[in-house]
This record gives C-alpha cells, sequence and structure tokens, in this order.
C-alpha cells in the first residue's frame, strides 16, 4: 500500500498514523510541541531520549540525514505491528517525496544517502511484517512518478532499476547467490562485466530501421516521458544507426544514461555565474534540468552526453540474417555491436571472470572517482551472457543477474550550524562552515573554508541552511551552495553571514592588504596572537635558527594547542584513537556518553617569541594538542600458504577529535624491580628505587597516580604510574640551546623583520658583526652597503627604533634573547671572497651541499646566490635531477658547472672550463 493507502487505513482503525504528528512548526524544530493522542515531539533532544522503534521515538524521527541514517541501526525484527505501520508509513511518505523532488522536480532534498537508508527500512520493515508489502509500495516502484509537461508513452518492454549494495561483503553474498542458482562449478570463471555508475538520467532510446524515433525517460519503468526533440539535440546520440543494412535491425531499444561531463559543467556554471544566475549543485542536477527544458534550443546549448549500457527489445525482421538473439549472446556483444551502429559506450566496462577482479575494479575507481569524464557513484556487476540473464529473471522492479555496488556518498545534505572566521598564520581571515558532522566520501566532515565572504555571497548560503556538502577522496570538502526547497517554512530561522570589521584574536580593524583584494586580512602581523604561530615557525626553519624538531606541529602546540578545538561533545571522543571498518563499510554514526564536556582552555606556554629561550621540559609537561581519529580499513588477506593475515589502510578522517600529550608521554605503569638483574640495571639509569619499593621510576618521571598491588607473598604495594618527556623533546630543548650560538645574520632572520631575507641578512650582518652595532644603525648607514635598498633599510630602522618603546612586544624579545645570550656570537668571515661580484645558481641535488649549504658557500665567498636563472648569471651548478633553471641556462648558453667545478670556483673563483664549454655528457634534464 502507499503511504496514502496506509494513511486511510489508519483513519479506518480510529488511529491517525505517525507523520501526521509532525506539524511544520514542529518539523522546523520548535519547542515545546504535543502531537496527536498527546505524545510530546522531541524537537531539542531529537530521537536520542526515547528507546529506538518506540511510538515516541518514531514521532522524533526527523526528515534529516542524521536521523535517516539511524534508520539503518534499527532492529526492526522486535517491534510490534503497530509500530511498525506507523514507521512504514512515515519512511515511505519521505520517500515519496524524496522521489517526486528527484524525478519530477529534478530539485531533490534529500541526500543520496538518506534516500538508500529510508528505502532499505522499508525493505526491512516489509520483510519483518509481509502486511505492509505490496505492488504500489515505493520499494517497487522504479523512480517517481512522470511529469505531466511531456507526453506519456509506455515503454515497449520495462526499464528495470538496479538493486544497490553498499559493502564488500553484501556484493560478495550476491555473487555467490548468482553462482549457486546457476549451479556454476567452483573452478569455472563466470563471464561478467563490470561497469561505472553514472551519476545521471536513465534514458530509452527507440530506433526503428535504424531511425531514431523516440527517446524516452524512465518515468515509473512502464510509463516514461517523451523528451525526443530534446534528445535530438545531444551530438552524442546518432540520429541514424550505421553500419551496413544487414547489421540494422527492424527496431531496438537502446538504455543508457544521459549525463553532464565535468568540463562542460564547470563552464556551464562559468557561464551561469557571468550571466548572474545560480550554479548548478551538481552534474547530475545540471543534465536532469537541462534535459527537461521545454525549449530544445536551451538543452542544446547545455553540450549533454550519452554512454549505452543496456538493450531492450531487439527485432531484426523478416528475412534479415541476424534474425533472432544468436547474433546478440551477451552484454558485451551488445556493446560492440553498438560501437558498430555508433551508439557511444563508455570505455571504463570491463569483463571479468571471478571476484578478485570485480575488487580491483572498485578498488581503482574508488581512487580514482575524480579522475575520469564524469560523477560515478559506484560500479555496477553484471552476468554477461544473456541467457544467464534470462534464466536469473528478476524481481518485480530489478533483475536479479545485476548488482550495484555503491561507493560512499561523495554528496550528502547536513545543517549549517554557523560561519565563524578564522585568522590564519598570515593575516588572511578565512570564513569557515561549522556543519552538523556528517559522513561523506570516507571521513566525517564537521568544517570546511567558504575562502572569502565574496563566496558566501555568491553561494548564497545563509546560516541554518540545509546544505550540499562534496568531498571527492582527498580533496578538501566543499560546501557546494544550499538546498533551497529546505527553507520552506523555516525562513524565520536564517539569516546572512555578516563578515566581522574585526580581528577575533586581537581587535585589529581587517581590511584587504591592498584595494581590489578579495582577501581580507588582519594588519597587525606583529602582535597578533593568532599569527604567532607563523613566526614561531620561521624563527625554527632553516632560513633562521635550524632549529630540528620546531616544524609546524610544535609551533602550534607551544602557541596555539587548542587548534582544531571541537565547537561540541558531538565532535569530541576521548576514547578512540582510531575507527575501525570493514572494507565498504562505514563507522557507526557517534552519539557522546551522557555527561560528557569539553575538557577546559589551555594557555599557551609561549605567548611571544620572547619566551623561547627559557622553556625547559616542566612547563611541557601538561600541554595537549587535538587529534582527529583515522578511519582504517581492515582488510582479511589468505596468502598462498593459506596464512591469513589484516590488511589495514587509513581511508579518511573520522570528523572526532581527543586530546594527546605534544611533549610527554601517555601515562606508563612503572616496571617492577625486584631481582638483582632488574635493581641493578635500574641504577645503572638511576632510577628512583627508594620512593616505591619494588618498582623503578625514571629519573625525569612525574607519578600521575598509584595503583595498589598484592604481590605474591601477601603484602600490599604500591605501583607508580608515571609520564615522562619525550626523547623528541629533549632533542628540541637541545636544539633551542644550540640555536643560542647561532650566526648574526640566523638571528635578524628570526626577528622576523618585514621584507628581510637570508641574503640580506647576512649582508648586514657581516658588514656591521654585531647586534649592538645593527640596533643603532640609521637609513644611511644601511643604504651604504651595497645590494641594501632604502625600502628594506628603513623596515630594519623602524623595526629596532619600535624595540626601544616601552613594554613594546619587540624590545621584550630582544631583552630576553640578549639576556639568553642570543646574537652575542661574533663570528669574522674568513672565507676568501672567490665569487665577488658573481651571481651562481645550483640546481638539482649535490652530493656533498644541502640546498641550503650551497647557498651559504656562495654568499660567505663573496658571492650571490640566486633562485633563478637571468643573463645575468654568471654561472649554474647542475646535480641530479635538475629542473627547468639547467634547461633555461642551456637556452641562454651560460656556463654550467657540475659540482667539482663548483668546489673549484668556491676555492680559486676559476671553475676550469665549464661542462658546457668542453662538450662533456651533460646530466639529463627533466622539469
Amino acid at each position: 500500500m502507499t503511504a496514502h493507502d496506509a494513511h486511510k487505513a489508519g483513519e479506518a482503525e480510529g488511529e491517525q498514523l505517525a507523520w501526521d504528528f509532525d506539524a511544520p512548526d514542529q518539523e522546523a524544530g520548535n519547542t515545546p510541541a504535543t502531537g496527536t493522542q498527546g505524545i510530546p515531539v522531541a524537537a531539542d533532544e531529537g530521537v536520542r531520549k526515547y528507546a529506538p522503534g518506540s511510538v515516541q521515538w518514531i514521532v522524533a524521527l526527523r526528515a534529516d540525514d542524521e536521523d535517516a541514517l539511524r534508520l539503518d541501526r534499527l532492529d526492526v525484527s522486535v517491534m510490534d505491528a503497530d509500530a511498525a505501520a506507523r514507521l512504514w508509513a512515515k519512511v515511505a511518505a519521505w520517500v515519496e517525496s524524496d522521489q517526486v523532488a528527484y524525478y519530477i522536480d529534478d530539485s531533490p532534498v534529500s541526500s543520496d544517502a538518506a534516500y538508500d537508508a529510508r528505502m532499505r527500512c522499508l525493505q526491512r520493515l516489509e520483510a519483518a511484517f509481509p502486511s505492509l508489502d505490496s505492488p504500489q509500495s515505493p520499494t517497487h516502484r522504479v523512480g517517481g512518478a512522470f511529469s505531466n509537461d511531456f507526453v506519456s508513452v509506455r515503454h515497449p518492454s520495462r526499464m528495470m532499476s538496479l538493486d544497490d549494495v553498499f559493502s564488500i561483503e553484501e556484493l560478495h553474498d550476491w555473487y555467490n547467490g548468482v553462482r549457486e542458482d546457476l549451479e556454476w562449478p567452483e573452478d569455472k570463471p563466470l563471464p561478467m562485466t563490470c561497469e561505472v555508475k553514472i551519476d545521471g538520467l536513465a534514458l530509452n532510446l527507440i530506433y526503428r530501421n535504424g531511425v531514431l524515433e523516440q527517446g524516452l525517460t524512465r518515468g515509473d519503468g512502464v510509463v516514461g516521458e517523451d523528451i525526443t526533440m530534446n534528445v535530438r539535440t545531444i551530438s552524442t546520440i546518432p540520429q541514424n544507426l550505421a553500419g551496413p543494412a544487414s547489421d540494422i535491425p527492424e527496431f531496438v531499444e537502446i538504455r543508457g544514461e544521459v549525463f553532464m561531463r565535468w568540463d562542460d559543467f564547470h563552464a556551464l556554471n562559468e557561464r551561469n555565474e557571468d550571466e548572474g544566475h545560480a550554479p548548478f549543485a551538481n552534474p547530475r542536477n545540471a543534465a536532469a534540468g537541462s534535459l527537461r527544458q521545454k525549449d530544445p534550443r536551451i538543452t542544446a546549448t547545455r553540450r549533454l552526453s550519452f554512454y549505452a549500457h543496456g538493450l531492450g527489445t531487439l527485432r531484426w525482421g523478416e528475412g534479415n540474417a541476424h534474425q533472432g538473439h544468436d547474433q546478440v549472446d551477451d552484454q558485451s556483444q551488445a556493446y560492440d555491436l553498438y560501437k558498430k551502429w555508433g551508439i557511444p559506450v563508455s570505455p571504463h566496462n570491463r569483463e571479468v571472470t571471478d571476484f578478485s577482479q570485480i575488487l580491483d575494479m572498485i578498488d581503482y575507481y574508488g581512487e580514482h572517482r575524480g579522475d575520469i569524464e564524469h560523477a560515478l557513484d559506484g560500479i555496477v556487476v553484471k552476468v554477461d551472457d544473456l541467457a544467464l540473464q534470462r534464466r536469473l529473471g528478476a524481481t518485480s522492479r530489478a533483475p536479479r543477474w545485476a548488482i550495484a555496488y555503491k561507493y560512499p556518498p561523495e554528496e550528502v545534505n547536513t545543517e549549517l550550524l554557523n560561519i565563524i572566521v578564522q585568522v590564519g598564520r598570515t593575516g588572511r581571515v578565512t570564513p569557515v562552515a561549522v556543519l552538523k558532522p556528517v559522513y561523506v566520501a570516507g571521513s566525517t566532515v564537521a568544517r570546511t573554508t567558504l575562502h572569502n565572504p565574496f563566496e558566501v555571497k555568491r553561494k548564497g548560503i545563509l546560516i541554518g541552511d540545509t546544505v550540499v556538502v562534496r568531498k571527492a577522496g582527498d580533496v578538501i570538502p566543499e560546501l557546494v551552495g544550499p538546498v533551497l526547497e529546505r527553507r520552506k517554512g523555516r525562513e524565520d530561522q536564517l539569516h546572512e553571514f555578516v563578515m566581522p570589521t574585526r580581528c577575533p584574536s586581537c581587535g585589529a580593524v581587517l581590511a584587504p592588504a591592498k584595494e581590489g583584494d578579495k582577501d581580507i586580512r588582519c594588519p597587525n602581523v606583529e602582535s597578533c596572537p593568532a599569527q604567532l604561530t607563523e613566526r614561531i615557525i620561521n624563527l625554527g626553519s632553516r632560513k633562521a635558527f635550524d632549529i630540528e624538531h620546531l616544524g609546524d606541529q610544535s609551533a602550534i602546540a607551544l602557541t596555539n594547542p587548542e587548534e582544531n578545538r571541537p565547537d561540541s561533545v558531538a565532535s569530541y571522543d576521548p576514547y578512540r584513537t582510531e575507527i575501525d571498518v570493514k572494507p565498504g563499510q562505514e563507522p557507526e554514526p557517534y552519539e557522546p556518553v551522557e555527561g560528557l564536556q569539553l575538557p577546559p582552555m589551555q594557555t599557551p606556554v609561549l605567548s611571544s617569541e620572547a619566551g623561547l629561550f627559557g622553556l625547559d621540559a616542566d612547563m611541557l609537561r601538561d600541554v595537549q594538542v587535538w587529534r582527529e581519529a583515522p578511519i582504517i580499513e581492515v582488510r582479511e588477506q589468505t596468502d598462498e600458504n593459506g596464512k591469513k593475515r589484516k590488511i589495514r589502510r587509513r581511508i579518511g578522517g573520522s570528523g572526532l577529535w581527543h586530546q594527546v600529550p605534544a611533549f610527554w608521554t601517555t601515562p606508563t605503569n612503572a616496571k617492577a624491580a625486584t631481582s638483582g638483574k632488574a635493581i641493578e640495571q635500574a641504577n645503572a639509569r638511576g632510577d628512583d628505587l627508594e620512593s616505591y619499593p619494588g618498582y623503578a621510576v625514571p629519573r625525569d618521571a612525574h607519578v600521575v597516580r598509584e595503583l595498589t598491588r598484592t604481590l605474591r607473598d601477601g603484602t600490599v604495594a604500591r605501583q607508580p604510574v608515571y609520564v615522562r618527556p619525550m626523547e623528541n623533546t629533549y632533542k628540541l630543548l637541545e636544539e633551542i640551546n644550540k640555536a643560542k650560538q647561532a650566526d648574526l645574520w640566523r638571528v635578524l632572520v628570526a626577528l622576523s623583520i618585514r621584507r628581510l631575507g637570508p641574503p640580506t641578512a647576512r649582508t648586514i650582518a657581516d658588514h656591521f658583526g654585531s647586534l649592538d652595532a645593527i640596533e643603532h644603525a640609521s637609513v644611511d648607514d644601511l643604504t651604504e652597503i651595497g645590494g641594501i635598498g632604502e625600502e628594506i633599510a628603513s623596515s630594519v630602522v623602524d623595526w629596532f627604533a619600535k624595540s626601544r618603546e616601552p613594554e613594546d612586544w619587540r624590545g621584550k624579545i630582544l631583552a630576553a634573547w640578549k639576556a639568553a645570550g642570543v646574537g652575542q656570537v661574533e663570528r669574522e668571515n674568513t672565507e676568501p671572497q672567490t665569487l665577488a661580484g658573481m651571481t651562481v645558481v645550483v640546481t638539482g641535488s649535490l652530493e656533498d651541499f644541502s640546498r641550503e649549504s650551497a647557498k651559504e658557500a656562495i654568499v660567505s665567498h663573496g658571492g650571490k646566490a640566486a633562485g633563478s636563472v637571468s643573463k645575468k648569471t654568471t654561472y649554474v651548478v647542475v646535480g641530479e635531477n635538475p629542473g627547468s633553471k639547467a634547461t633555461k641556462a642551456e637556452e641562454l648558453g651560460l656556463p654550467i658547472l657540475d659540482e667539482t667545478q663548483f668546489r673549484r670556483l668556491l676555492d680559486t673563483g676559476d671553475p676550469g672550463a665549464p661542462a658546457a664549454q668542453l662538450g662533456a655528457a651533460q646530466p639529463q634534464l627533466t622539469d
């Protein structure tokens, strides 16, 4: 029965069905609300407060992705008939609405994931309660009804849909079932085809005597819409079948998919934006809107494509040499015939003979979904032999000889909870969408960037919208746009995003860096806390102090340990560091335990570069950083010896976060030290054996708690649990201590003086010789040095002048560093100035020089280490695997040196005859 029939049946029994409880204000989320029979509608807490499958739970279900996915976890076998009928009626109504929106209005309001979950729920209910099953159920309908905007036409033969599976286990069960139904021998290959599942619109092409007669949409599988005029505008669909007359049938139905190629889709959206029209959310919507235009001239401008993937009725005609089906015995032969006729067939089809080859196809296109010409959402597997297809038969809606394995959805719908802004490390202020966490393409997405306020306006997004989120593989998630249909009745809950005028970190007035820029920036580069991390990364880099272990992650831990902090407990899971799933399986939706709260905010260890050289291990003990739990696919594999082993592969992020120590270990139980050997080893390490008799505690450990242990002799002992600094923490502190002796030019770079890079810093340091001298230099003093312009000179003088102002952040850094001995080491450059006046470029890998050390060698010998090749370049040093710089050097006829000649140049100023002039073999050049 349909949802309408179920409703009438409920009225006949004096009972109102569940979907009628959801009045518009309740669906919109207003509270409190009470439904018929006094059942409360849980608008704020949703279904969580009710027992799954109960009447209250059914009433509280919402038409969103989160609640749709809850249906997958519901055990319908424990429900009573009344609750099952209520749930069936509610879900069936949603499915019918989805079908109308998808197939008729071409404006879907639900994601594929939500629709599939609801359809699976109906199928399980009908299996458990057969009275709910009828020919009119949405589970037996192929697509939705058809629009009256086009003429209705009955298909010569029924167009069937495909059953879907969502896991490798389900696919394997289907595969084994096919072999069993056919009684196919285990050692005999079963010919099948694997095809990519195009995310487009099904089309039935009818050719009579080789001439295109009609193009029909699938409709409900029995009756479709006549869109022939629009189909004729698709250039890849021939008006007449090609080939000799003996190969042309009297009548044939060719089934396939209309789609829009990615390049055509992007071009269409660019054109729409230029003309002030809203962009399409995805290629499927663009193709649907284009194919069903009233004016075929509009369809003709949309560049639609078509691939054939099925065969309906085929009649060769009397007297034709191919009369009957003898010449088309299998699916792949039909495709060969299509190619003869000029009908396009997907180039991605494969013929396979066993399950491992099917998995190869699934794995390959799972990794290359974005690399082919069109959108795809799965792999279709078909028995190739048509006679075997007929033996297997079909259900009321789908063939038993074919199945569609669906990848995790690349597009889902979720709620846009808020738009916040974050300050980047260079001062760029970026709007970020805060989403209700949703699983898409292998990971859970809770946030995505919106780039700039102009992008927010262009997409037409309102806070509170239901939005489409797309994620292809490892690509950064994108918020595509709003689902406009979901705004109806909720307009008062939506509002526009307003870009703040002040930096959320330091309060400075935000502005573009220069007129015309779309990006908004915080101009307070020096003292904005959000930008401190960038400066710490800069001073730890090779071009400055060269502090090993002070990379991006350590800098974040020191300056902003709350980066990636979840917005709520909905994304906080402190108990799992990774989530294991089987192949093709999705993780269970996460629900935090009752009473869970986010940990308190941390105060960063460093609020300025001034504290860098005062760091010690104890200061770092409590620093925690946020890490996302990865989703790990665990696949069991049997080797040639029959031994099973588990293969683990990271397939994405879960969107769930937890804290881990940044610089100290996790809590560790102290080891027992009762034997003579254990005691001797503990003493050798300097462990503490007295505080906790019978246990060894490392001398640098901090005991966080004690465990009570009863020993064999009945005595009770206290076993300490401790944390201690990680080895890399000690190495980091050692490197920071070594940096106190850094060359003067490195200190200048580490101070983050605007426009001052390593080459200029080295020139200034070599000229003045001490930090005090540079600190008191004037603009004239600096510009007298060759290569120092007024702009750089002014920047240096301005930095040190401000450092002398009371309480200025620069002065605090300078004072703290000087107190630590930084910049006090004076080194005279004793290297011979053999490269004075020369400009040298190094490209490729050298055996005895790193890129930085090669540059240092050039500068210390009086030369200029350039990053690009020009006519002013004196020499180009070429190592292994050089880049395009070597090619350009050859084009300009510049002298090319190998590493031996480079060393000779440093020593004497004369490399001897350059390799290019000697005609010596040159290294192979690659870009």
